[in-house]
């Protein structure tokens, strides 16, 4: 019995994921029962850097979709649209999807796992968060038994090249960015990583699978790097910190909410995330009775992404060879919850800062930034001051665990006061 797939995209993953199948040698045997019948690509007449059986590429996407004699549709052109669409008429037909969308998913997953649990197809997608780190099925299956409490991760290559290049170099947020582009590390339009919205989509994915409900993306709370300097990072060191964009998922104590967010965090030293550089991705998770375990690996890049894409093409094939073409599916592949959980305002989160300060070099200043904290219930751990920057004082703060919305109103009000120049910057510290 063979099985035939049909591939929606031929760029850098798609490009690896068509090597991989057409290169079955050394590799699982099921890959030798898997035929590409055909590749959906916006030119036929563009080169390729893969070998390709003649006749295989179209521009008719649809067609691929609908093909009575496809299995498995492999949707890997990126993006919201024309992917959504695509996706939901191969469902409609029958057809098992693979896709590395984190966009799409996070977005439009209640529509599409609808879809999909009503037809009895599945819809996998490893490939979509960390590259090559296999950590959605494990989150489904290998830690199942576990509580999940926390789920805490580097998930966005870029950005910790980046952060990764200024720590190491002392050099500006600006000056990265341009060597990160010339590299291939970062787009042209890199919004979508140091805005934090590709992390925002990828928690949101590892948050519904485990703690088994729904997300609405829109929810999740999500800040950039742009704001972060070489002197944050300087002094960031000095206090004990790396600075790394953090994508968190906690459950709270109410059953069915959570607390969502992405964010650039201080993150001290010795904790394990704290040595993960450059574009490498690696994703925290605490549960009990397991506690700690972390999956660590390139988060990005033709082969890492395009091994996780084939391990669920494998997935799916493995499943269909042993119980033929059901329609009952496995409850730890397929997403089965259906509810949406509640996503707690960030007002109301819990955590520390550290906040950087401009004052007028005056008597009590000190004094005044302690009492307007402690006037909203904002706990200090330290303040220190830096020296000065002009002929301003530079003090630096980090507080103990606070109310967000608290910490936020206590910063309206020392803003207000004349003796405070500004607030270059807020970082929260976990």
């Amino acid at each position: 019995m063979g099985f035939k797939i049909g591939l929606l995209g031929l760029g850098t993953v798609g490009t690896g994921t068509a090597a991989i199948l057409l290169d079955p040698a050394g590799r699982n045997p099921l890959l030798q029962e898997i035929e590409i019948k055909q590749i959906g690509v916006r030119s036929l007449s563009k080169a390729r850097n893969v070998n390709l059986p003649s006749g295989i590429l179209t521009t008719n996407l649809e067609e691929i979709v609908t093909d009575p004699e496809i299995d498995i549709v492999v949707e890997l052109l990126g993006g919201l649209e024309p992917a959504r669409s695509l996706m939901l008429k191969a469902i409609s037909q029958g057809k098992h999807i693979v896709t590395a969308n984190k966009a799409a998913i996070a977005r439009y997953g209640d529509e599409i796992y609808t879809a999909a649990n009503e037809a009895g197809v599945y819809v996998l997608l490893e490939a979509a968060v960390g590259g090559g780190i296999p950590v959605i099925k494990p989150l489904k299956q290998s830690l199942g038994a576990n509580r999940i409490n926390n789920v805490i991760g580097i998930v966005n290559g870029t950005t910790n090249y980046i952060l990764t290049q200024m720590t190491a170099g002392g050099a500006n947020f600006d000056e990265v960015l341009a060597r990160a582009q010339q590299l291939g590390y970062a787009e042209a339009d890199p919004t979508a990583d140091i805005d934090g919205l590709d992390a925002a989509d990828k928690i949101a994915i590892l948050a519904s699978i485990a703690f088994g409900g729904r997300i609405k993306r829109e929810d999740v709370f999500c800040e950039g790097i742009t704001q972060i300097s070489a002197a944050d990072i300087s002094y960031a060191d000095k206090l004990g910190f790396v600075i790394k964009l953090l994508a968190i998922a906690k459950s709270k104590d109410k059953e069915d909410t959570l607390e969502i967010r992405v964010h650039p965090t201080l993150v001290p030293k010795h904790h394990p995330l704290a040595s993960i550089n450059d574009v490498y991705n690696a994703v925290l998770v605490e549960g009990e009775p397991l506690g700690q375990v972390m999956f660590f690996g390139p988060g990005a890049g033709a082969g890492p992404t395009a091994s996780a894409v084939v391990a669920d093409i494998l997935n799916i094939v493995g499943i269909l060879k042993s119980s033929g073409k059901t329609k009952n599916l496995d409850p730890l592949l397929s997403c089965s919850h259906q509810h949406f959980c509640s996503l707690i305002p960030i007002e109301e989160t819990v955590t520390r800062f550290y906040a950087r300060f401009l004052t007028q070099d005056l008597p009590g200043v000190i004094g005044h930034l302690g009492t307007c904290f402690g006037e909203h219930d904002v706990s200090l751990e330290s303040v220190v001051q830096i020296g000065f920057r002009g002929t301003l004082a530079e003090i630096v703060v980090v507080t103990h665990d606070v109310r967000e919305g608290n910490f936020r109103q206590a910063l309206t009000e020392i803003l207000n006061s004349k003796a405070i120049d500004s607030i270059p910057s807020v970082v929260r510290v976990l």
